[in-house]
C-alpha cells in the first residue's frame, strides 16, 4: 500500500481525540487529517476530506450518530467507518455493522485494537471487538420484548418523555442523575432513529409504550 490512509477522528472529548491521534499517528502509513467534536463536524470534515476511514464515537452532541452511518456511506462511499465507543451492548454493535460500519471497537481496548480496525476497514474488511463478537454469536436478536432492543429502563424514560416530562423531572422520578437520563435519551434516539421530542412521542404512541411500566 503506497498511499497513506487518511483518517478523520470524531469524538466529543478533546483528551480522547488527542490520545487516539497519538496511537494512529505512530503508524507510518496513517495520516490524521481532521478532528471533529460533534456530529455536524464529523459529517462536514468527512465530506470535505473524503478520508479512507472515519473513526466515529457513538455518543456525541448533535444528531444521533448511528442513523448518520448509512447517510455518510451514501454521501462518501469511499470512506469506511470504524465505530469507537464505550457501548458494549451487542445490539448496538449489530446495528452499527448493519448500518454500514466496517469496524466496532470498544474504547477500553482502543490502544490494542484501533490500528487493526482502521487497517482492516481501509482494506475493505471488517473488524469487531472479539469479546463482543462472541456475545453477539451467543445471543442472536430476539423478536420478543420491547421494540428496537430498548431496555426496560429506556422504555421508562421514553414513556416519561412522551408524557411531557423534562430530563430533570425524569431524573427525579426515576432517582437518576440528569446526565444518566440524557445518556438514556441519546441511546433511545439512536435505537429508534428518532431525534426530536415529537418523533419520540409519536414512536411511543405507535408502539403502545405510553401506558407501560408503572
Amino acid at each position: 500500500m503506497g498511499d497513506r490512509i487518511k483518517i478523520v477522528i470524531a469524538d466529543d472529548h478533546a483528551v480522547v481525540r488527542r490520545g487516539l491521534r497519538l496511537v494512529l499517528d505512530a503508524e507510518p502509513d496513517f495520516e490524521v487529517v481532521a478532528e471533529a467534536g460533534d456530529a455536524a463536524d464529523a459529517r462536514r470534515y468527512t465530506r470535505a476530506h473524503r478520508p479512507g476511514v472515519l473513526v466515529l464515537d457513538l455518543n456525541m452532541p448533535g444528531e444521533p450518530t448511528l442513523p448518520m452511518i448509512p447517510r455518510l456511506r451514501q454521501e462518501v462511499p469511499g470512506t469506511a467507518i470504524v465505530v469507537l465507543t464505550m457501548q458494549s451492548d451487542p445490539a448496538f454493535a449489530r446495528e452499527a455493522l448493519q448500518s454500514g460500519a466496517q469496524g466496532y471497537v470498544l474504547k477500553e481496548a482502543a490502544d490494542d485494537e484501533l490500528v487493526q480496525a482502521v487497517r482492516a476497514a481501509a482494506g475493505g474488511g471488517t473488524y469487531l471487538n472479539p469479546r463482543l463478537g462472541a456475545r453477539i454469536a451467543a445471543s442472536p436478536p430476539s423478536p420478543s420484548g420491547p421494540p428496537d432492543d430498548l431496555t426496560e429502563r429506556e422504555v421508562e424514560v421514553l414513556r416519561l418523555i412522551a408524557l411531557g416530562h423534562t430530563n430533570s423531572e425524569i431524573a427525579a422520578q426515576l432517582y437518576l442523575s440528569v446526565r444518566t437520563v440524557e445518556s438514556h435519551r441519546a441511546h433511545i434516539q439512536q435505537k429508534t432513529r428518532r431525534s426530536s421530542r415529537a418523533d419520540l412521542v409519536r414512536y411511543a404512541l405507535e408502539h403502545d409504550l405510553v401506558g407501560k411500566v408503572s
